[in-house]
């Protein structure tokens, strides 16, 4: 699949792109992904957990949420200074591959603008308590729709190996957009957060795999973008994929979970101890 066996020859067209293109929205797709587990997670824990509130009040969360959608902002203004930066390279190619690339710094736009649209719709609900903050639910299946139907129109005159995986990626995302626009209808259903945070991830994920597959440091032995088994091949590693979100998942809920119970109880021994210090302080008076 990926071996000296799929040598790059002439055969094989041109790839779009570049390797950074693809390997750093594949890390802040996953770092989000994570960050709305760790989040979820950690508010389901603490609402079953008596005194929580010692530990985690209502506040922090909603200062996090903020600072989330502060983050998200700041994501997208880097990558759409980070298109307007490349498109000096643009005219070192031909007329027609120009035109492509203008075209395809457009979809990224587009994706970049609705995600800050998001973050910015985040900041204002949460900051404004007067606004509805069911809107961040909505802006949020606005983004993610954006981005799969961006990438399922991406792949215009592109290899099969190449066509798949952006395919895939908007597979993933369609997904997760669906199920963004189904919690408008629940209230802090964790399943559906859940879900649509694995989603997230698997596409974080396979675009850190495109990126291996399409932009690969050894020319010698990269792969064969033409050949229908490597198709065969991604689509397994795509569910396998999908089966670490969940093992990642897992982990976090194993160890959050440990976490607030041992910070509890190590409340409540200190609280413990406070409330019979006054008590051996009164029996030594009265042996005195």
């Amino acid at each position: 699949m990926n071996g000296s066996e799929a040598r790059t020859d002439s055969k094989h067209p041109k790839v779009i792109g570049d390797f950074p293109g693809h390997f750093l929205p594949g890390v802040l797709f996953f770092i989000i992904a994570l960050w709305w587990i760790i989040k979820n997670i950690l508010k389901h824990v603490c609402e079953q957990q008596k005194r929580s509130s010692f530990l985690l009040t209502k506040e922090f969360f909603i200062r996090a949420e903020i600072m989330e959608g502060i983050v998200i902002v700041g994501m997208a203004i880097v990558g759409i200074t980070g298109l307007y930066l490349m498109l000096g390279k643009r005219n070192q190619l031909p007329d027609k591959e120009s035109q492509l690339v203008l075209v395809l710094h457009w979809h990224h736009l587009a994706i970049y603008f609705f995600f800050a649209m998001l973050g910015g719709t985040k900041i204002l609900c949460f900051t404004i308590r007067s606004l509805p903050v069911s809107l961040v639910k909505l802006m949020l299946s606005n983004a993610l729709f954006v981005d799969a139907f961006i990438f399922y129109n991406h792949t215009y005159d592109r290899a099969l190996v190449d066509t798949f995986g952006h395919q895939l990626l908007s597979f993933a995302m369609f997904l997760a957009g669906l199920v963004a626009f189904l919690e408008l209808f629940t209230k802090n259903n964790l399943i559906l957060k859940l879900l649509r945070s694995s989603l997230t991830m698997l596409h974080g994920l396979w675009f850190l795999q495109v990126a291996f597959v399409l932009y690969p440091k050894n020319r010698d032995h990269a792969w064969d973008l033409s050949d229908h088994s490597n198709v065969m091949f991604l689509a397994s590693c795509f569910c396998f994929y999908y089966a670490l979100t969940y093992f990642i998942i897992g982990i976090n809920y194993a160890l959050i979970t440990w976490l607030v119970k041992w910070r509890l109880s190590k409340l409540c021994t200190s609280e413990t101890q406070l409330l019979k210090s006054p008590e051996q302080q009164e029996e030594s008076e009265n042996e005195m």
